[in-house]
């Protein structure tokens, strides 16, 4: 199956910084119409039972639209925290706690990976200290092979696999994926490389958010 890989499709995104006034960061991040807020704090004091002694603690909190975190919630986390930890130069700030809490506020697919660039934006905001940024992109394979980025709740439930990748902002890299369904290796690495052409499109939006924000200060 041939890909045309020149600009993978993704839904019309936003982002909106600085709206709460309580985090050290904030940031509200629109895929389509997936929106999720998300407030970071610290550096801050750490629990000693937390407390690590050459670097920062970091805490991701997911909280549903409504009712209580579940296990989905809980791996979700995991994977938020874990490319956040990739991308932040924690050494800066040992014994001291990072806590990220993303709240959902409308699901339409591609959550995941709302999460990971809402993360991304309000670290941003928060100014805290990291390597490079990073984004997520997801990706659905249709029953016939078909491959579809950014894809919707229907597109999801409609797909034999969903994957959802992190991406850097300087190699492209992969810092973190988790898949479901089944799928070839040569349909994970059309995946990989769709995800990190898509990632172009992603970075050159959070540039092109930053320059709006600041320009609008001046």
């Amino acid at each position: 199956m041939e890909l045309d890989k020149s600009c993978p499709f993704l839904r019309e995104y936003g982002n909106e910084q600085s709206l709460l006034s309580r985090p050290d960061g904030s940031s509200t991040f629109v895929q389509g119409d997936t929106s999720i807020l998300a407030g970071v704090y610290g550096p801050a004091e750490v629990k000693v039972s937390k407390e690590i002694y050459d670097r920062a603690t970091v805490e991701v909190l997911i909280q549903p639209k409504v009712g209580l975190p579940s296990v989905r919630e809980r791996a979700r986390e995991q994977c938020v925290r874990e490319t956040c930890e990739a991308a932040l130069l924690l050494t800066l700030h040992p014994r001291s706690s990072l806590t990220l809490i993303l709240q959902v506020i409308h699901d339409d697919g591609s959550l995941l990976s709302c999460c990971l660039n809402a993360a991304c934006m309000a670290l941003i905001d928060a100014g805290l200290p990291m390597s490079y940024l990073f984004c997520g992109v997801t990706c659905a394979i249709g029953k016939e092979g078909q491959i579809i980025t950014d894809p919707t709740t229907r597109q999801e439930k409609e797909s034999r696999a969903l994957l959802t990748f992190a991406i850097d902002s300087v190699e492209h890299n992969v810092l973190m994926s988790t898949t479901t369904g089944s799928f070839s290796i040569k349909e994970l690495q059309q995946c990989i490389a769709i995800s990190q052409k898509a990632s172009e499109q992603i970075f050159q939006f959070y540039r092109d958010s930053v320059k709006r924000r600041y320009s609008k200060i001046k």
